[in-house]
């Protein structure tokens, strides 16, 4: 788990409500009003985004698609940190993904 990520994360959130940290897909997840919305897990930031977002943002450096078995979650990209470094790049996938999380569905719950 990449400490200083997650920090960088809960420090960038702070104000979001309501927010919860929950251990998912190897790191930790924040669930924004019920709905994944960023993780963080060794080296990399998860970021739920807009899926018409996701073909362009899969054409930048240190991005890769979400793959789970053999589909590819569309919608979902990692970015790996050290295309983080600058605080405007890292605001930027932030706020991608919130803005996403406004619009979004949430999982249905599993009983």
């Amino acid at each position: 788990m990449d400490e200083r990520l997650l920090n960088r994360v809960r420090e960038a959130l702070v104000n979001v409500s309501p927010i919860v940290e929950k251990r998912m897909f190897g790191g930790v997840c924040f669930m924004v009003d019920d709905k994944l919305c960023i993780c963080v897990n060794s080296h990399e930031m998860l970021c739920r985004i807009n899926p018409d977002e996701f073909e362009a943002a899969l054409e930048m450096d240190g991005v890769r698609p979400m793959e789970q078995r053999t589909r590819t979650a569309k919608g979902y990209v990692f970015v790996h940190e050290d295309v983080l470094g600058n605080k405007r790049d890292f605001d930027a996938w932030v706020n991608k993904a919130l803005e996403y999380n406004k619009i979004a569905k949430a999982s249905k719950k599993t009983k």
